[in-house]
């Protein structure tokens, strides 16, 4: 079954072949009829001179058509060789320009054919760089949201896919238009961002060369814990979780074939801090793995007799100490 899409698209082809072919009839039926009785009146003569000024607009409307499309399909043909999941982008802002392109070059020699409009369409050419210098300043936002979707295309610093971080926000990038780029966050929320700041803005790209990652826990112990047996708790717990994997790579905080990882990070105030390193097969399984091994960590903690402290103060009041000194005195 064709979806809606795909029928108002053959709708709209559909209309299109139909008006060219009710032009064409109209044109015929003047071009016979000035056949049949000619006439040197300058009314039928001018008929006839826009009869082939129309004949040969329609020639060249179905030859931009036929080209746009040959055009296109060649391109959509050579997308799916590739198989590359930014094609959809980069393929979708170049078949734009192209279909302007050429219908433009089909409508400005439209134009040369009409008597009278020669001058015009010099006009126009010579004041588009002037009316793009005025455009340009107007809708200096929008202008530089294009320049930035066409150059996101071209470099790709993202693509519709990937996982990125990007301005405190988490999320898979579903779209990217000339205009804007939306991001489905993990709450399922969509997140619309405009091309130039995307672009202006350091981002994280997680799906870019692999997903993988290295995740890290803090949990603080007291330095009356056992620091080797601390240890040994959060690698064993963190193999026994269920996404754990046996991954590895080359990386510099996990040595290569090292899958989970404990160091001492900081000598706290009034704790040791260990930092527990293992892989995640992408960066939402690491996520939520962290949080899990918070809590399973500090359960065997509890079990195991590993404190985890909390700051003590000790509270020296300075009246006290003063009558002390007097009374030595």
């Amino acid at each position: 079954m064709q979806s809606e899409g795909d029928k108002d698209k053959g709708a709209k082809i559909g209309l299109f072949w139909l008006l060219l072919a009710m032009l064409a009839v109209a044109i015929l039926v003047l071009g016979i009829f000035s056949k049949i009785f000619p006439t040197k009146s300058s009314a039928v003569q001018y008929i006839q001179q826009y009869f082939w000024i129309g004949v040969y607009a329609f020639v060249l409307l179905v030859i931009a058509k036929l080209l746009n499309k040959l055009i296109l399909r060649k391109m959509d043909s050579v997308a799916k060789m590739k198989g590359a999941r930014f094609d959809q982008t980069r393929f979708a802002i170049a078949k734009n320009i192209i279909s302007a392109a050429i219908y433009a070059t089909a409508f400005i020699i439209i134009m040369r054919l009409v008597p009278g409009l020669e001058d015009i369409t010099f006009s126009l050419l010579a004041g588009a760089g002037i009316a793009a210098i005025v455009i340009g300043f107007a809708a200096k936002d929008v202008a530089s949201n294009l320049l930035a979707g066409i150059f996101i295309a071209i470099f790709q610093p993202f693509r519709v896919g990937d996982r990125i971080y990007f301005n405190n926000t988490y999320g898979k990038v579903e779209d990217i238009t000339l205009r804007h780029t939306i991001i489905k966050t993990w709450e399922n929320q969509r997140v619309v961002v405009p091309n130039a700041k995307i672009s202006e803005t350091t981002i994280i790209n997680y799906s870019l060369g692999e997903e993988k990652c290295i995740e890290t826990v803090n949990m603080p112990i007291s330095y009356d814990s056992d620091i080797d047996k601390a240890k040994k708790i959060m690698i064993e717990e963190a193999k026994k979780h269920p996404s754990f994997a046996e991954l590895s790579g080359d990386a510099e905080l996990l040595k290569k074939k090292e899958t989970v990882k404990v160091r001492v990070v900081d000598i706290a105030e009034s704790a040791i801090i260990l930092r527990l390193y293992f892989w995640a097969k992408d960066k939402p399984t690491g996520f939520r793995m962290a949080c899990d091994l918070r809590e399973s960590i500090k359960k065997r903690f509890d079990k195991e007799g590993i404190e985890i402290p909390y700051p003590y103060r000790t509270i020296v009041h300075k009246d006290s100490k003063t009558k002390k000194r007097s009374k030595k005195k």
